[in-house]
């Protein structure tokens, strides 16, 4: 299963090495990163894979939530399916 994750927040050291470091240990797989940093404000949005993960996503989006907001992030997961249905024209 593909998976979509956000973060917006300030920017900050260690933001993709805190996020990469999570889903690595849990077994998923980054497909791709598109970040952005505008006077000081990072966005990134992440696809990644986690058919092999033993962790179940809804487990994943509180964990990142926790992580993010313990940080001043704001970190969401979203299945890739339901993020293109609520992103399309």
């Amino acid at each position: 299963m593909k998976i979509v994750v956000t973060i917006v927040g300030q920017d900050r050291v260690g933001i993709i090495a805190m996020v990469s470091t999570i889903l690595a240990e849990n077994n998923i797989n980054i497909l791709n990163i598109n970040q952005n940093i505008l006077d000081g404000f990072f966005n990134m949005v992440m696809i990644a894979d986690m058919t092999f993960s033993k962790m179940a996503l809804k487990d994943l989006q509180q964990f990142l939530k926790e992580k993010g907001k313990a940080i001043g992030l704001d970190i969401k997961v979203q299945h890739e399916g339901i993020f293109q249905s609520m992103h399309q024209i």
